[in-house]
């Protein structure tokens, strides 16, 4: 792992609490409905990693098979690798590697029954 990509988390009413952050703690929100904080890597200064931050409605699919009201994205080199490393420790892979523009995605679950979604950025 290299650091954190995003912070998801279910709320009654998104919208609202998109602009009760924007408003209050001077989130800038996105047209995909997400808010990016920018840092620099301390080994590699001229990299900038982004993280992403979004409610989610409550009871979104994009949460299952978990139960929990939050998922955590996780930044990690060699997608491919680790997917192997974890499939031979015996963790449950969610669904296929997928490929965009700004990189690789799939998920897992934890020993707690929570969703994680890994991302190799691009």
């Amino acid at each position: 792992m290299t650091g954190i990509g995003g912070i998801f988390f279910f709320s009654d009413n998104p919208q609202e609490t998109k602009d009760w952050y924007a408003k209050n703690l001077g989130f800038e929100i996105s047209e995909w409905g997400t808010s990016g904080f920018e840092s620099r890597n301390m080994e590699r200064p001229d990299e900038i990693n982004t993280l992403q931050w979004s409610p989610f409605k409550k009871g979104d699919a994009y949460f299952s098979p978990s139960k929990k009201d939050f998922m955590i994205n996780y930044r990690v080199q060699n997608i491919e690798g680790l997917v192997n490393q974890l499939k031979e420790n015996g963790v449950t892979i969610l669904d296929d590697i997928v490929t965009y523009d700004y990189g690789k995605f799939v998920h897992i679950m934890d020993a707690e029954g929570n969703k994680i979604e890994l991302w190799e950025p691009a």
